[in-house]
This record gives C-alpha cells, sequence and structure tokens, in this order.
C-alpha cells in the first residue's frame, strides 16, 4: 500500500509575509522533502491551488492518491498533471497506457477519471518523479515530452553570470493545458543566477524545484517585493513556493538545474514585469 504523505500551505499577504522570522518564511513556502524511498509527498498549496510533489518508487509501484483536500475519488478528477523525472528510468503507468521516462524528460497528463501509478525500472538506481498539478476545466491530451521538443531559448551570457537554456516544454507552444505551464532551465558552469533582473507576474503563481545541486553548495532563493527582498536557502532537491506578489530569482554558490511550474490567470510565459537591477532592496 502506498505511503502518502501531504500538508496544505495558506496564501500569505505580502505585508504580513514581511514580518516574517527565517523560520516562518521556510515553515510557510520551503518544501523540504520532495522525495522519500517508496512514498509519494506533496503540498497541496492555496496559490492557485496548484500542488507540488513528488514520488520515488523503488521496490514497489507508487499510487497517485487523491489526497482528502480534493474530496474527489481520483487525483486527476478534475486536475492536469505535469510529471519530470530526475532520477532513474521508470515508467508512468496510467489508465491502460504506460509512459517510459528517463532523466529529465516529462509527462502531460490531462484530467479525467483515471488512476495513475509510478514505477522504477531499477530497484538500485530508482526513477524519481517530480511532479505540478492544477485545476483544470477540460481534458487535454496526454504526451510525454523530452528536451528535443522543448521551445528552447539560450539567455544570459557568463560575464552576468546568468547563462542559461530554458526549455520550454509542457508549455502552449508545444501542447495544450488549461493552466498549467512548466519547464527546466540548466544553468552554464561559472553561472549562478536563474533569472536577473528579478521580475513578477502577479497572474500566475510559481514552484521552483532545485536540483543538480553540488554536495556541500546550496542555493539561495529570493522573494518578497522589489522593494523589501527577503531569501529562503535550498539543498539539492528541494522546492519552493513563489507567490504572485513576490520577485522570482535565486543564486547558487555553483551552477544547477531547476524545474518551474506556474498557474494562474494566462498561459503567457512573456507576461513577465522587469524590476531594474538597481532598484532591489
Amino acid at each position: 500500500m502506498t505511503k502518502t504523505n501531504y500538508e496544505l500551505r495558506y496564501a500569505a499577504h505580502p505585508d504580513d509575509a514581511r514580518h516574517y522570522t527565517s523560520d516562518r518564511l521556510r515553515h510557510d513556502f520551503l518544501i523540504g522533502k520532495i522525495f522519500s524511498p517508496n512514498e509519494v509527498n506533496m503540498v497541496y498549496s492555496m496559490y492557485d491551488r496548484m500542488i507540488v510533489g513528488g514520488a520515488m518508487p523503488v521496490e514497489e509501484k507508487l499510487h497517485l492518491e487523491a489526497i482528502d483536500p480534493l474530496k474527489q475519488p481520483i487525483f486527476l478528477h478534475s486536475r492536469e498533471l505535469g510529471i519530470f523525472n530526475i532520477g532513474g528510468v521508470g515508467k508512468v503507468h496510467v489508465a491502460d497506457k504506460s509512459f517510459d521516462l528517463s532523466y529529465k524528460e516529462a509527462l502531460y497528463l490531462g484530467a479525467g477519471d483515471r488512476e495513475v501509478y509510478f514505477e522504477s525500472e531499477d530497484a538500485q538506481n530508482p526513477a524519481k518523479f517530480y511532479f505540478n498539478s492544477a485545476t483544470a476545466h477540460r481534458n487535454y491530451p496526454d504526451r510525454k515530452v523530452t528536451k528535443s521538443d522543448a521551445v528552447v531559448m539560450e539567455m544570459g551570457a557568463l560575464e552576468t553570470s546568468n547563462h542559461r537554456n530554458i526549455n520550454r516544454m509542457l508549455v502552449n507552444q508545444v501542447l495544450p493545458t488549461c493552466q498549467l505551464q512548466m519547464g527546466m532551465t540548466e544553468l552554464a558552469p561559472g553561472s549562478v543566477w536563474n533569472t536577473m533582473p528579478p521580475h513578477t507576474h502577479s497572474r500566475r503563481m510559481e514552484a521552483y524545484f532545485y536540483f543538480e545541486v553540488p554536495a556541500n553548495q546550496a542555493v539561495c532563493h529570493f522573494m518578497g517585493p522589489v522593494s523589501e527582498t527577503r531569501n529562503i536557502w535550498l539543498q539539492n532537491e528541494q522546492a519552493v513556493l513563489s507567490p504572485q506578489w513576490s520577485i522570482h530569482a535565486a543564486a547558487g554558490t555553483s551552477n544547477y538545474t531547476f524545474i518551474w511550474g506556474m498557474a494562474g490567470e494566462n498561459l503567457d510565459y512573456d507576461d513577465q514585469d522587469f524590476s531594474k537591477i538597481t532598484e532591489i532592496r
């Protein structure tokens, strides 16, 4: 029987969040445990009702259960799901279909009354399925997406420490979705900023999952309004919720990779409000 762990995260007003201690910021926004062997972990967020989680099957298949806050018998009943595998080769079973996912490959599953199971090919090198889920008003076709299918944007420069490839994978330029948009950004060696200058998009919330962070290194995620920023330090394979009112920016003590997921008002990736670097406080 699958062991499923979940918790609720409530939305915060920026006027309240400015008074939070480091511990309170971490409690409300950091998702410290994404993967546990033979378990499914998830956070149900009140930010656009995004669910952020991970499944790590080792010796057994793991069932994506409908947690109690959904009040539905099946997880996908009125939700769409985006999945990235950042571990060994694995399979995602949905109804009578199975999808093989290798490292850094993604899968979109549309809404519908279908059960989902996760499985690893090799227990010695288990798959690690990171997922985001948003509410959905209709069903769109399931589809596996690799980096070769992605809209790839090469951005930044080594001189400004932000040379990176943005792989837009589960986005509306690649496949139809209701509101979920996901992709993966890979920083080049010597680059540490995931985006600069910082931006906001009050139409959408965002969740960031950081991985390929080398041993003994870390990522400093910045949040808050541009006039009063705060930070949360993350380790490898941890995630953070970024509210609609918060800037989106982070820097690592080394280069790294992160998966971003958004949900909210629109599907326009370029709908971003940028701030000047000299305005950051």
